[in-house]
């Protein structure tokens, strides 16, 4: 973004002081349209003396123009302020903003932070840091950040010593990741985006290297053929449950059927076949002695959940390498796929490099990292679940895969495309089961002829819409991996015609 804007400044030509009047007019719009701006009203605004204050201080002369009473609350050295904030600081003069070096009161309509900006890489101390932690703990009012809260990391949504603690953050052109992982969107709250003159004109040669996708659940799906059969919507092949471990084979294959996909037939322990039939009776069933003929039957495969890791495992999992047929691999299958160099070496030898897609947790990513790269460059589990998705993107170009990293923010990774990142969901979704559920979802995608990435960022999305979906019926201390499924369906109802 510190890029885009100077681009578009030096090369487009638009002056930093408009691009500034439109933060802070869009701002006003925004809490405008919250129904927070009126006549006689209180808001005290937070600035530090760069280019973040200087939108603060536009904000304020616009706040007060509005018949607002108005403070701005300047930290730090106004001899070291930018030549923008100067600017906005002198046209003040002419404005009744009162000039504060701390708040006035307990309480304010609005608090505005404009401290700093998403530039921000080391610690907030001393006064910036006492300045914030008053605001959190002391002062009461709607508190809003421009363009990120001041504090938080805009890379990666990490704390830098203490932020800002937002109801609502409005963002300047595009979104900042930090804003939607965690913790940093613990404090951004509402994310807002607004146009201030930044567009795709200003990438130059330079595009952003993540999206995420605001499809609703039934734009997600593919079209069906209403002359279509059973078969034309996908022969998936579930292969998921040792002995008496009937349940992730249940959710998975349920998932499947709900997300779409005509057949589903299920390879389990055998001990398995009469829960599953039970759960399941629109699924087939079939044991290690019909894999052979279940590979040549099916579209693609699902292979993995509670599957186990011993050698019938093993010589399943070989076989759904070597058969040519589209595969999420899951659960049981990364762990035996970061044991075995030759199972990972069949990925590699994909003829099209796009078959597969790999659905691990930050646990399963990290042994398979380390499987990969060895133990001396593995990271810790808190700088991998930092940056998970640099970590699934190299596992994605070694393996030739696509990578679904899970995490509170899903990441989806594959070489030569941009990083997909999920931002539905919600707590009650870290639930047993639930990873089930989505390697179900994506192979479903997968046997409607979606390519491997795509079903892999869809079916994501799709989960988690579902688990919104499932929340706001169940609550989300009460969510189970099957109301996921639940949601799924919810979300297939038409209303009845009035």
């Amino acid at each position: 973004m510190k890029r885009y804007d100077s681009f578009t400044i030096e090369k487009i030509g638009i002056p930093g002081a408009v691009l500034m009047e439109r933060a802070a007019l869009e701002t006003f719009r925004a809490l405008e349209a919250e129904g927070l701006v009126a006549f006689g009203r209180s808001a005290v605004l937070l600035t530090g003396t760069g280019n973040n204050g200087a939108d603060g201080l536009a904000l304020a002369r616009m706040f007060s123009e509005a018949g607002m009473d108005v403070e701005a609350w300047i930290v730090g050295r106004e001899e070291k302020a930018t030549e923008l904030w100067k600017l906005q600081r002198k046209i003040l003069d002419s404005y009744p903003v009162k000039i504060v070096k701390e708040p006035g009161r307990s309480a304010y309509d609005i608090v505005v932070d404009a401290l700093f900006g998403i530039g921000l890489k080391r610690a907030v101390e001393g006064e910036y840091a006492e300045a914030v932690n008053c605001v959190n703990e002391r002062l009461g009012g709607f508190k809003i950040a421009m363009d990120i809260p001041s504090g938080l990391s805009a890379d990666d949504g990490t704390v830098l010593g203490t932020a800002f603690r937002a109801d609502m953050t409005v963002t300047y052109g595009f979104e900042k990741r930090g804003l939607y992982l965690y913790p940093g969107a613990d404090f951004a709250g509402k994310v807002l985006r607004v146009p201030i003159g930044i567009t795709s004109a200003s990438f130059g040669s330079v595009p952003p290297e993540m999206f995420y996708l605001d499809e609703s659940l039934e734009e997600l799906f593919p079209k069906r053929n209403p002359a279509g059969n059973k078969g034309s919507f996908g022969k998936v092949l579930v292969i998921a449950g040792r002995q008496k471990l009937a349940g992730a084979a249940v959710l998975c294959a349920g998932a499947a059927f709900s997300g779409g996909a005509g057949m589903v037939k299920v390879i389990s322990d055998a001990s398995n076949r009469e829960v599953i039939q039970l759960a399941l009776p629109e699924a087939m069933f079939g044991t290690e002695e019909d894999l052979e003929e279940s590979l040549e039957w099916c579209t693609c495969i699902c292979f993995g959940p509670g599957a186990g890791t011993g050698a019938q495992a093993y010589h399943a999992l070989e076989r759904v390498t070597e058969c040519g047929k589209p595969a999420v691999i899951d659960a049981d299958g990364i762990s035996l796929l970061a044991e075995h160099p030759k199972l990972r070496q069949a990925l590699k030898e994909d003829a099209g490099g796009s078959r597969f897609v790999l659905t691990p947790h930050a646990g399963e990513l990290r042994r398979l990292y380390q499987g990969i790269f060895g133990v001396e460059n593995t990271p810790s589990m808190e700088k991998l679940k930092v940056e998970l998705w640099t970590y699934a993107g190299r596992i994605a170009k070694e393996l030739r895969v696509t990578v679904a990293a899970k995490d509170a923010r899903t990441a989806v990774c594959k070489t030569g495309e941009k990083i997909c990142l999920n931002i539905a969901g919600n707590s009650g979704m870290a639930t047993a089961g639930s990873g089930d559920v989505l390697a179900g979802m994506i192979t479903a995608l997968l046997a409607q002829g979606i390519g491997s990435y795509e079903a892999a960022c869809r079916g994501v999305r799709i989960h988690a819409l579902s688990g919104d979906r499932a929340a706001e019926k169940f609550g989300e201390h009460a969510l189970r991996a099957g109301d996921l499924i639940a949601g799924l369906r919810e979300a297939g109802k038409k209303e009845p015609k009035e």
